[in-house]
């Protein structure tokens, strides 16, 4: 039996902009997911996936010689279906076989379980953190899988493999991470909260690429202002930060920053953290920020020290 671990995501820098070379600021959450992979004699992939309360929300059943699907089902609340989620993971394991001619190829099968520590419409990297792993299983690159199977940056497998901050850069096509010391004096001070919405990075990729714009200026921009978020050293220049990248991004995707459409009474900062729309907002503020959020109907809010590795 063999257990490979990934840790979870968020983007604190440079969302949409990533993808056409800024530097991007992103750090690895204390939420992520395991995959646990043990060796049978029947010639089957028997896949189960598990969710934080150890409830089984999706389970197939493949035959490993002709890589076919054999049976399916999908047990969740959440919106899903069991042949698109069974075809999907599918199609990453055979994108891994062919990174890797020898991966599943074998008389023997497999009982693969796979559990997360953060509910699934959290938007942490449910897809990223197991991408993440199954490259570990089969001893291939990563974002090649990811590139190949998906579209996205990367940020989100730099953060599966790295247990501190990092800066995030794609350059001449290469994913480029260096750790860095995030650690501001002020973190007492930011708060993540979920939107009660899953948004489809994909999607919001997709609508971004579409728009064909030319980012270059922008692009330096943000790359400034990342360098900069690790150089603030009070909560007063962090918030500038914030409301100056917010003004470019909404000029870019032409949508409303979060706090303008959503919180416009707001006594701290906001801060949208990947595809805008969605999952969490980091928000700056007090001992006081958990109950403006949870009186308009926000229950889930962390702490910096609660989210972040």
């Amino acid at each position: 039996m063999t257990n490979y671990y990934s840790n979870g995501k968020l983007l604190l820098t440079g969302e949409y902009l990533v993808l056409e070379g800024a530097k991007s600021l992103a750090v690895p959450t204390k939420f992520g997911q395991d995959l646990v992979v043990e060796t049978i004699k029947e010639p089957q992939l028997i896949w189960g996936s598990f969710s934080p309360n150890g409830n089984c929300w999706f389970e197939a059943v493949f035959e490993v010689s002709k890589f076919r699907l054999v049976s399916c089902t999908y047990t969740s609340d959440t919106q899903g279906n069991a042949e698109v989620i069974a075809e999907t993971l599918l199609e990453i394991l055979q994108e891994a076989r062919g990174l890797n001619p020898n991966f599943l190829n074998s008389e023997h099968g497999y009982i693969v379980k796979t559990s997360l520590t953060f509910p699934r419409n959290w938007g942490l990297g449910s897809s990223s953190t197991l991408i993440n792993s199954i490259a570990s299983w089969a001893k291939v690159d990563p974002f090649k899988l990811l590139w190949n199977s998906f579209k996205g940056s990367g940020y989100d497998i730099a953060c599966a493999q790295n247990n501190a901050p990092i800066f995030y850069q794609i350059k001449d096509k290469k994913p480029m991470v260096h750790q860095v010391a995030f650690n501001p004096t002020f973190k007492e001070n930011l708060f993540f909260v979920h939107l009660n919405a899953k948004q489809d990075s994909k999607e919001g990729i997709a609508k971004f690429r579409e728009s064909n714009q030319n980012t270059e200026k922008e692009i330096e921009m943000i790359s400034a202002i990342s360098d900069r978020f690790l150089e603030a050293t009070s909560l007063e220049d962090f918030d500038t930060l914030i409301v100056e990248h917010e003004r470019i991004i909404s000029s870019i995707i032409k949508l409303k920053p979060v706090k303008e459409r959503l919180f416009p009474d707001y006594f701290g900062e906001i801060k949208s953290l990947g595809a805008w729309g969605g999952d969490f907002i980091l928000a700056t503020g007090n001992s006081s920020t958990p109950d403006y959020f949870k009186n308009r109907g926000f229950e889930t809010i962390l702490s910096y020290s609660e989210m972040v590795l």
